[in-house]
């Protein structure tokens, strides 16, 4: 088998859940909402299904939803985009991630990656056979540093894998972090594949700034979307990809192997929700935000030091030096019977070891049967 699959362990979100079936604890490990998703963007797909087309849509997605995805993204970012060119539709973002990997690099081509990072960065990057070049980022504003890029590119570098805002740490990047970035792709002659998928997930007014939109790196970046995160529903699985011609070709190729296509209803269904009016995004992330307040309210209520959250499903907290986040986690879940994941897990060197991941995208009453728990736990 090839070890690069074979050899990797059971992951930490395996094993928090089934400690917290096991042991009944409340889950706030796995970043998925209790929300079943806006109730017309999945009347839409159900009336696709049973009313519309389903055979083979267009392996590059249907038009309806490459137009849309095109006037989402110069409604909500500025960017003109040729929707025949420039947008593709993939079987989910990490499906756009995979595609991007296997048509950019060649064995041996170095990959900056940024941790903590997704999980799946790394074993694609390997599979692949891309040369991993990391930059650890460091609580509590998880910064890009000059001298961190310095150190991580060099003239084998051909791709970068950024993901703002940044899971697991629930940061947003902001401008002049990604004018340094632009800086280090131009002068190293790479591309940048950017995992943008929380992008209408954002805080306390912050607005999102793709890579692809700064001035001169048009050509330099593949932007990557995802309705499943637009619009809470994670298990459809629907990528929204965006790249300049020369590079979209040859992802279009990549893409066509992998998966060729995506169902179409869901297609029909998420062209219909980027259309939506500006007060689905906004009340979206004000009900986000509620939550995220109600939760750490519930945390520095217990004593926590909680890390800002200004994006994701998720708020974190700093256990302080020389903490042992996979120890508190699992004492964590069998004492308190709160299941949360430790950030180290998503380092692959030079771990972080202090901060633990709680996911605050659920219901008022689960969250606050959490913070009971935990408020009891600390005062053990």
């Amino acid at each position: 088998m090839n070890p690069i699959f074979a050899d990797i362990p059971t992951t930490i979100f395996e094993t928090m859940s089934r400690l917290a079936r096991e042991t009944g604890a409340v889950n706030l490990g796995q970043g998925f909402p209790d929300d079943p998703g806006p109730l017309d963007v999945r009347q839409k797909a159900a009336e696709a299904v049973v009313d519309g087309w389903n055979q083979y849509p267009p392996m590059m997605g249907i038009p309806e939803l490459r137009q849309a995805a095109a006037a989402h993204y110069q409604r909500f970012h500025g960017i003109d985009l040729d929707w025949e060119q420039e947008v593709m539709i993939t079987s989910g973002a990490t499906e756009a991630l995979a595609d991007s990997l296997l048509a950019l690099i060649e064995p041996g081509d170095e990959v900056v990656l940024f941790q903590p990072m997704y999980d799946a960065y790394l074993p694609l990057v390997k599979r692949a056979g891309g040369v991993p070049k990391f930059v650890t980022l460091k609580p509590p504003h998880w910064r890009l540093r000059e001298e961190d890029l310095r150190a991580a590119f060099s003239k084998r570098t051909r791709a970068v894998l950024f993901n703002n805002p940044l899971n697991p740490s629930a940061s947003v990047f902001p401008r002049e972090d990604l004018e340094l970035l632009g800086r280090f792709l131009v002068e190293f002659d790479a591309v940048a594949i950017c995992d943008e998928v929380w992008e209408h997930v954002i805080f306390d007014g912050l607005r999102h700034q793709p890579l692809i939109g700064l001035p001169g790196l048009r050509e330099r970046c593949i932007k990557i979307g995802s309705a499943g995160k637009i619009f809470s529903l994670t298990g459809w699985k629907v990528g929204l990809v965006v790249a300049a011609p020369s590079i979209m070709r040859v992802l279009a190729k990549a893409h066509q192997f992998v998966t060729f296509t995506t169902p179409p209803n869901l297609q029909a269904a998420v062209a219909y929700g980027l259309g939506k009016d500006d007060g689905y995004y906004t009340g979206m992330r004000a009900e986000m935000q509620a939550a995220r307040d109600r939760f750490t309210a519930g945390l520095k209520a217990s004593g926590f030091t909680v890390l800002p959250s200004q994006a994701t499903y998720f708020v974190n907290v700093d256990l302080g030096e020389g903490a042992d986040d996979v120890a508190f986690c699992d004492r964590l879940v069998r004492e308190a019977g709160v299941a949360a994941i430790p950030v180290s897990a998503f380092y692959a060197q030079n771990h972080v070891r202090s901060v633990v991941r709680f996911c605050f995208a659920k219901r008022d009453a689960t969250l606050d049967e959490a913070t009971k728990r935990l408020r009891a736990f600390a005062g053990r």
